[in-house]
């Protein structure tokens, strides 16, 4: 039997993180628990991988961006002392800005097509969130393209782009996993073949590239919305980075905008202020009054956050205010703006998220509702159900339980057809917070779990 070194390079690590073992333990637990793995780690498992044992599956992963964080830097499976991915195995993919941004998507997306268990339990970093508040080499420097091919013109992006926006209605109604796979072959293939290619003009590259962007950003969507939150967040990095390139005013910040929201529901709020203060930043004076209103009330959820209540407050209203305006003013909101639907509707939502972080459980309820019933019910069921499933939850919170049954029923109606991991997680936390009812013998609630537990049978 051979035996094992033991491995003196992740020793030396935890020893520098000052974590004793259980530490680490949790530590590693609680960044699996964001990709939605439930680890059984403990203080024994730590000691026999510093006696030489090999973590197993994902969780190397996990460890590396547990201490990656404890320490302030990045921390490699390499620096642990456990040796390099096998080969095609890139953990870095897409964690960078520093590549030619299609070049890093197509290898991104091929990895993605064919379900590379790597990526999909890929853990969020830490490190790669603060890549957009640094300066790092103009993308469009980046960008190469190519001198032979066909000429690509106005109708040439023009068609690139409804089909991008198909998809996104196709996510909206029927959940992220519906035509994930066709949708990332069809990014790494025609969208990515558009963007190597020739250019009519310089207006048609900057449409190219930000066509290139909105489909980098609904991959990553599609990723989110399947749990892999790792994943996500490298399409998230080069959608960024194909949004500077194209220069398109305030898609870059849009993006930014997003990855600041990952991290609120990650609950690591470390940079989210920061992200959403830069993307604002970008936007301003730059996009129409009701897309500045997303910036808005993106930055209020994140001040909401970190605690600062009256400038959250403000915030709102000032997204609310913004909104109206553009709303009078009839301007033309771009197509990668309309991710979750017309603005207003979105506004309401984020709205709700803050009202709920102050504690403000009446008007989170109320603008949850508002929500749910600006969306057109036929395109939008997924986000509608997620916003009924937070405004029921709500409602329980103070005590109208037979109302949260209502709207939780309401949500599940709405979820028919809609294959989202979020909308499955949304379902298990329902009968969860109906577990208490259930057991005082409340009827709605019974007859509610039943018919919680039987959509759950039939959406596994």
């Amino acid at each position: 039997m051979t035996q094992r070194m033991p491995n003196h390079q992740l020793k030396a690590l935890i020893e520098e993180s000052g974590l004793p073992y259980d530490g680490v333990a949790r530590a590693v637990k609680a960044v699996a628990l964001e990709s939605g793995q439930r680890l059984g780690t403990n203080k024994s498992a730590v000691h026999h991988w510093v006696q030489g044992a090999e973590p197993s599956g994902a969780t190397p992963g996990y460890l590396a961006e547990a201490l990656s964080r404890r320490l302030g830097r990045r921390i490699t499976r390499e620096d642990l002392g456990l040796g390099s991915r096998s080969e095609g195995e890139d953990e870095s993919i897409g964690l960078t800005l520093d590549f030619d941004p299609i070049e890093t998507l197509t290898a991104l997306g091929e990895a993605d097509v064919n379900r590379r268990r790597f990526l999909a339990a890929s853990a969020y970093s830490m490190a790669a969130a603060t890549l957009p508040l640094e300066m790092v080499q103009e993308a469009a420097a980046r960008t190469r393209t190519v001198s032979g091919g066909a000429v690509a013109g106005h109708a040439d992006v023009a068609a690139v782009r409804d089909m991008v926006k198909l998809f996104m209605d196709m996510d909206e109604r029927h959940g992220g996993q519906h035509g994930r796979t066709a949708f990332v072959q069809y990014l790494v293939t025609d969208v990515a073949e558009l963007c190597r290619g020739r250019f009519a003009s310089e207006q048609v590259r900057a449409e190219a590239l930000s066509v290139a962007s909105a489909g980098a950003h609904l991959a990553g969507w599609k990723a989110y919305d399947s749990g892999e939150q790792g994943l996500a967040q490298r399409y998230y990095l080069q959608s960024l980075a194909l949004a500077r390139a194209s220069g398109v005013p305030g898609q870059d910040g849009f993006v930014m905008r997003t990855m600041s929201q990952q991290g609120m529901k990650l609950h690591r709020p470390e940079h989210c202020l920061a992200l959403a203060a830069t993307g604002w930043d970008r936007a301003k004076g730059r996009v129409d009054a009701q897309v500045e209103a997303l910036f808005a009330v993106t930055h209020a959820h994140a001040l909401a956050k970190t605690g600062q209540r009256r400038a959250a407050v403000a915030d709102i209203e000032h997204a609310r205010t913004a909104l109206a305006a553009g709303v009078r003013s009839g301007d033309e909101v771009p197509f990668w703006a309309l991710v979750w639907g017309p603005p207003a509707a979105t506004v309401h939502s984020r709205t709700a998220k803050v009202f709920e972080t102050l504690g403000d459980r009446p008007n989170a309820a109320r603008q949850y509702a508002t929500a749910a019933a600006s969306r057109p019910g036929t395109t939008y069921a997924r986000i509608i159900a997620l916003d009924l499933v937070a405004q029921a939850e709500q409602q329980a919170k103070q005590g109208s339980i037979e109302q949260a049954c209502v709207t939780w029923g309401r949500a599940i109606d709405t979820m028919a057809g809609v294959k989202s991991t979020r909308t499955l997680k949304a379902v298990r936390s329902l009968r969860s917070d109906l577990r208490p009812y259930r057991a005082r013998g409340v009827r709605v609630a019974a007859e509610l779990d039943e018919r919680a537990r039987i959509f759950l049978t039939h959406h596994r």
